[in-house]
C-alpha cells in the first residue's frame, strides 16, 4: 500500500481505536487507502521517506494525518512540530485525535500548528460518528493547497 496514494495516515498505538477509526473511514467510503503506524517514530519515517519507508516518494504526502497525542517512542506533539516546521510537510492538515481534555495540550497542539482537537468520544457510536465527520470535512469538503 506504501508505493499508492495515502489518503490518510492513521498514528494510533491503540489496536481498538484503530480498527473503530478504519472501521467508520471504510463504512462511510471515505477512504481508501490508509496507512497505519504504531508510534510516532515510525510516523516520522512514513511522513519524511525514511528508514523502512524511505522507498516512498516524498511528493506522496498523505490527504490527512491522524494523530495521537500519546504515542510511544516519539509522542504526538513531536510529530506535529516536526512536520509544521518543515516546509515540506507544514501544509500537509493533521488532526490530533486523543483521549486527553487537558488545556495544556490543547493550547500546545494549536501552537504547534495542529488544524483540529478531537477528544476521542469513549462511545461507540459517537467515536463512529466524529471520525465519518472529520473524514467528510478533511477528505471531501476541505480543498488544500496543491504540495
Amino acid at each position: 500500500m506504501t508505493n499508492s496514494l495515502v489518503e490518510v495516515l492513521l498514528v494510533e498505538d491503540n489496536p481498538g481505536d484503530v480498527e473503530l477509526t478504519l472501521h467508520a473511514l471504510r463504512q462511510n467510503h471515505l477512504s481508501n487507502h490508509i496507512e497505519v503506524v504504531r508510534d510516532g517514530a515510525e510516523a516520522l519515517e512514513f511522513i519524511f521517506c525514511t528508514g523502512k519507508y524511505a522507498h516512498r516518494s516524498f511528493d506522496s504526502h498523505p490527504k490527512l494525518v491522524l494523530l495521537d497525542l500519546k504515542l510511544p517512542k516519539v509522542d504526538g506533539l513531536e510529530v506535529l512540530q516536526r512536520m509544521k516546521s518543515d516546509a515540506r510537510t507544514q501544509a500537509v492538515p493533521v488532526v490530533m485525535m486523543t483521549s486527553s481534555r487537558q488545556e495544556r495540550d490543547v493550547l500546545e497542539s494549536y501552537q504547534l500548528g495542529v488544524n483540529s482537537y478531537i477528544v476521542k468520544p469513549v462511545n461507540f457510536e459517537q467515536f463512529t460518528q466524529a471520525v465519518r465527520q472529520l473524514g467528510l470535512y478533511w477528505l471531501l469538503l476541505n480543498q488544500p493547497p496543491t504540495l
